[in-house]
């Protein structure tokens, strides 16, 4: 029986999980979702489609990774864990396979400490500061203790997709979008000359 709190998370996985799927932001049996619920970790099993979840079936874990009901999680429970490490304020994670976003993680000669452009205001707000983490196979041990190595919130993962750990599942999903939408206007802008944000209006947009 899900308890006052259970309840609402498992509705908004499924719902953030479906609206993900339906703008084509994550496709077939990609992408994962969790929610932290105090010492334990509500998210998406293991090749399940998002678009096509079911509350009863979410797999909830303790933070160690215990599997306490469900279906088995998502392989990349160990990054989703490696967030709330790292940021224990944050409440939700965000992983998706987004199309322009995985483009841009194969592009060769990109900044690590910076791989997409501050092209809007939105994307500073929403994302911040991105840095890129090296490849590693899907559920590779070594790809969460890189992102648990930064302190940034929100990662592109080479040749793989995109991460976001916020202090909500909306604002976790919000980022994942943002940051598809800035790689696709990367690849739109590719070869032309454009005007990114500067230092001081990206300061500005934080302390708004």
């Amino acid at each position: 029986m899900s308890s006052d709190t259970e309840a609402p998370a498992r509705a908004a996985i499924v719902t953030l999980g479906r609206a993900l799927y339906d703008r084509g932001i994550t496709h077939g049996r990609t992408g994962n979702l969790s929610v932290r619920l105090g010492d334990r970790l509500l998210l998406t099993p293991t090749n399940a489609c998002l678009g096509r979840l079911d509350p009863d079936r979410l797999s909830l874990v303790t933070l160690e990774g215990e599997l306490l009901g469900g279906d088995p999680p998502t392989k990349e429970l160990p990054l989703h864990r490696a967030c709330y490490r790292r940021h224990t304020e944050v409440t939700a994670v965000a992983h998706v396979h987004s199309t322009h976003a995985v483009a841009v993680s194969c592009l060769s000669g990109l900044d690590p400490a910076g791989p997409l452009p501050p092209l809007t205001a939105y994307y500073v707000m929403r994302v911040g500061r991105m840095p890129m983490i090296g490849y590693f196979p899907p559920g590779d041990p070594g790809l969460a203790d890189a992102l648990e190595a930064t302190d940034a919130r929100c990662a592109l993962l080479a040749n793989h997709g995109s991460i976001a750990a916020a202090a909500s599942l909306e604002a976790a999903v919000d980022a994942v979008e943002e940051i598809e939408e800035t790689a696709r206007l990367t690849l739109l802008l590719s070869g032309r000359e454009t005007s990114a944000l500067t230092p001081r209006q990206m300061d500005l947009l934080r302390h708004r």
